[in-house]
């Protein structure tokens, strides 16, 4: 009798009591009783008295372990006939709908992963390599903030890499919160209407902005189904867009010295980083090796002021009529500078001026989204496991998206 009213003091779960308590090696049995006289479906509200019958099996779940014994939990649950979805077992309040574990056990696993890698997780707590990745996405669809595609005014857009093989992720952030409220596998536009076809008309017609890469499916995508959001083309991207093509000059230059003179171009190819870093970044080194560039000259040294005066265009201080200027200027340069690559960018920059302009003059980018992104490979590395995408979205989401995770012992706002 003392055994189990410790028991139950310890467990402290809600709408049970304990009635009986086996300590076996290495397990702690523990046999608990639902309080409530109503039975609830655990796939909707739908509460009742009447039980159509009781389960003839216990039920079981893993609980947090006490010292270095398991702990599990067995209740013997009855069933109800709910008018929306026929006969189910009811409802147990301290776990989820069809989980092994109480709610307080995936908690923890889903804090834990937040934090390090699945290997560690998965023998502390001594579950399967593959449960972590389906607690991650229990707590994720019960967890999630269900208003977060509510008031949606301004969106940003982007796809990440979680795997090679171009396994792809597309992410919705708000640009008010700086929260991922919304992803899924892949990153064509058929990806991205799945999100419409969650938001619904009548929300995306709310939507004002949407900052985005020059890709053509997402803007596709926003433009069927968002009709009053006015794209906005991230600077981000366009100052990648155009740094790819100074690299892509640099290399053709490095790769013709080679034949010309082997030494020059060995110094030539460290000096990379130096050319593809932003002025401010650099360290001493590097900026004596640009001077030296400088003082030589020459093609690539013309290709590297047109990278930069580009950049220049999106340094904050300038009103969109001044950039659009600059950038107006610079594609006219780029066209003239007899460099295949430069004018290939100029033309597709000029395709998307009017959507550089708008993100200009709403001062919207995807710097806050590209920091998320960054946060995110940092998490799906550290990892190392999530092979589903499933599983890798629960991450993204427990870590950048509107979930407060709170951990057993911590208390819940009410």
């Amino acid at each position: 009798m003392l055994a189990t009213t410790l028991v139950n003091d310890l467990l402290c779960l809600p709408g049970i009591t304990v009635s009986g308590v086996s300590l076996e090696p290495g397990l702690l049995r523990v046999q608990v009783a639902l309080r409530a006289r109503k039975l609830y479906c655990p796939l909707c509200d739908y509460a009742t008295r009447a039980r159509y019958d009781q389960r003839s099996v216990d039920s079981g779940w893993r609980h947090l372990d006490f010292g270095a014994a398991r702990v599990e939990l067995h209740a013997r649950l009855r069933r109800l006939r709910c008018p929306e979805h026929g006969v189910v077992t009811e409802w147990a309040p301290f776990a989820r709908y069809r989980s092994r574990f109480t709610a307080e056990f995936e908690d923890v696993a889903a804090f834990l992963a937040t934090k390090t890698d699945k290997s560690a997780i998965a023998r502390s707590l001594r579950i399967d390599w593959d449960t972590v990745g389906r607690i991650l996405e229990r707590v994720v669809a019960t967890e999630v903030d269900e208003n977060r595609l509510e008031n949606l005014v301004t969106v940003g857009v982007d796809e990440i890499s979680r795997r090679k093989h171009h396994k792809y992720l597309s992410l919705v952030s708000d640009h008010d919160t700086g929260k991922i409220v919304w992803g899924t596998a892949g990153k064509n536009t058929e990806a991205i209407e799945e999100f419409f076809d969650e938001l619904g008309p009548e929300r995306a017609a709310r939507i004002e902005a949407a900052s985005m890469d020059m890709a053509p499916a997402f803007r596709k995508a926003f433009t069927t189904h968002a009709p009053n959001a006015v794209i906005c083309i991230d600077p981000f991207h366009a100052v990648k867009l155009v740094t790819d093509a100074f690299d892509t000059v640099r290399r053709g230059i490095w790769q013709a010295m080679r034949t010309i003179d082997p030494v020059a171009a060995k110094l030539f190819k460290g000096a990379r980083w130096a050319l593809l870093k932003n002025p401010t970044d650099l360290d001493e080194d590097q900026n004596s090796t640009l001077r030296r560039l400088r003082r030589r000259g020459g093609e690539l040294w013309k290709a590297y002021t047109l990278k930069e005066a580009f950049r220049q265009s999106f340094a904050g201080d300038l009103d969109e009529g001044q950039a659009l200027l600059l950038i107006e200027r610079w594609c006219r340069k780029a066209e003239d500078s007899g460099m295949a690559a430069y004018a290939k960018s100029a033309k597709t920059i000029r395709k998307h001026l009017d959507g550089i302009t708008e993100a200009i003059e709403r001062r919207i980018n995807n710097g806050r989204h590209e920091g998320i992104n960054s946060n995110v490979r940092l998490i799906i590395r550290r990892a190392r496991g999530f092979h589903s995408a499933e599983a890798a979205l629960g991450l993204v989401m427990l870590t950048c998206g509107p979930i407060t995770l709170h951990l057993p012992w911590e208390q819940r706002p009410e």
